[in-house]
């Protein structure tokens, strides 16, 4: 949470406010929203007024510690629709909460929390969602722990492989449940693990994993939430198994594998001499 030094026109005895909220999707779409009764327009973003839109108490302190904030509203078909919240969209966007003058929207405004979205629950024609604040990222572990597999997504930092030849575009003729049919088949064996992106119709910027294939036919790891349609393109990027073996022989990898393929498991610590 972060309160900026409080400016002249919030210091006056009669304050003209408005609450307004910055949602950014990790596919780049930016929404505003604000609960003043008119549209306003704040550092070059408009936000819609939305008078359903509320955030819960916010309590500020020194201390290291930190609460979620919650945030309620009413589902808006054109802006934050059923459809998106139910198909994942809104999972981990960014959020800015602030508050600025509505009689002079040009004024600096004061910011009251960022943070991420974190669970998004639906009730009805509204929805509630969780802020998570930026000290949430201290809860992580301080360092990895082992493991006999590769700890590194492929193609990340840690795993360096160049994705760029291992990216390709499909198209899906057909959609069966969780199988989907391409025009033309991905590198044999390269597929699973990988991810689906759609490119094209209703499911456009939604990803879904690849846990099988078998020539031209993929299986997902979930149905598409929409009725995609067909043919649409998609984007392909091939998977690993994570496994030294895989690495060292299809990759070339294996001087960045993160993982310990060679430690002993807890079993070695149970066996009798000569077992």
């Amino acid at each position: 949470m972060v309160m900026d030094a409080a400016p002249d026109w919030l210091r006056e005895e009669l304050v003209t406010l408005a609450w307004c909220w910055r949602l950014s999707r990790r596919d780049g779409v930016v929404v505003g929203l604000t609960s003043h009764d008119r549209d306003l327009t704040v550092g070059g973003i408009y936000y819609r007024a939305a008078p359903g839109m509320k955030p819960s108490a916010v309590e500020t302190s020194d201390a290291i510690e930190t609460g979620t904030l919650d945030l309620e509203g009413a589902i808006a078909s054109d802006a934050i629709a059923a459809r998106d919240l139910d198909a994942g969209r809104w999972d981990g966007a960014a959020l800015a909460l602030f508050v600025t003058d509505w009689s002079a929207p040009e004024a600096a405004p004061v910011t009251v929390a960022r943070g991420t979205l974190g669970a998004v629950e639906r009730r009805g024609a509204a929805f509630a969602a969780e802020l998570q604040g930026v000290v949430r990222a201290l809860d992580g572990p301080v360092c990895p722990a082992t493991s006999p597999s590769c700890r590194a997504a492929l193609g990340d930092r840690g795993c360096r492989v160049d994705l760029a030849p291992r990216t390709h575009i499909r198209r899906v003729v057909a959609v069966d449940g969780r199988a989907v049919t391409l025009d033309s088949a991905a590198p044999a064996g390269a597929m699973t693990f990988g991810e689906l992106m759609w490119m094209e119709g209703p499911a456009c910027g939604l990803a879904s994993p690849v846990i099988g294939e078998a020539g031209a036919v993929l299986a997902l790891a979930e149905v598409p939430p929409f009725d995609v349609g067909a043919p649409v393109r998609v984007r392909l990027v091939e998977g690993c198994d994570k496994q030294l073996a895989t690495c060292r022989a299809r990759f070339g990898n294996a001087v960045n594998f993160r993982g310990e393929a060679q430690l002993p498991g807890n079993d070695l610590l149970t066996r009798y001499p000569g077992g």
